[in-house]
């Protein structure tokens, strides 16, 4: 698979406290380091306790990055709860380039009448992990989904960073599991 590059990608994750969204970014900076990239990746707590709002952030670049600050201007915007669409901070910063993927139960037309001009993509990965995985637990699934939408990086490496990320903390089953939910929401995403 050909993987697209280019000088610097800004990604803005957004979720609840106890989704994996620190997980799922951690994934794909890990495994963005495995194919040469820079990357520089932090989460972003509120009140951290379960349930609450939070965002993490990745820079991914073919070249050394200076930029320590939050992303304010994001190529790429993964949402995976869209109980959180109403807030405005999922739309800020948003550009006519940005593309933002949604773990999302409707149909697409929905989610592209609530976002506009912007490019749109919808994986119900709620749905995807609890088949695959037997809970919603869909931060797994929207890596599958941002890889595809992305191709920033290829999706064996997030399949072997994933793994290796869960070795020792997951069995083999949970693993294989998570691992069927990225092909899956890979596959899936529209």
């Amino acid at each position: 698979m050909r993987v697209f590059h280019v000088s610097t990608v800004e990604i803005r994750w957004h979720g609840r406290g106890g989704q994996g969204v620190v997980t799922a970014n951690e994934i794909l900076a890990g495994a963005a380091l495995k194919e040469g990239k820079y990357i520089k990746a932090f989460p972003e707590f509120g009140p951290e306790r379960m349930g609450a709002p939070i965002r993490a952030f990745a820079r991914i670049s073919d070249k050394p990055i200076n930029n320590h600050s939050q992303v304010y201007y994001p190529n790429y915007v993964v949402v995976l709860d869209h109980t959180l669409l109403s807030n405005p901070m999922i739309k800020e910063g948003l550009t006519e380039k940005s593309s933002v993927i949604v773990n999302y139960p409707d149909s697409k037309e929905k989610l592209k009448a609530m976002f506009g001009n912007y490019h749109v993509f919808a994986v119900n990965a709620s749905k995807i992990s609890t088949e695959e995985i037997g809970r919603p637990m869909a931060n797994t699934a929207m890596l599958g989904a941002f890889v595809k939408v992305s191709k920033l990086v290829d999706i064996n490496t997030i399949t072997a960073e994933l793994a290796q990320k869960f070795a020792g903390k997951f069995s083999q089953e949970v693993t294989n599991k998570n691992i069927r939910a990225v092909v899956r929401a890979y596959e899936e995403v529209q």
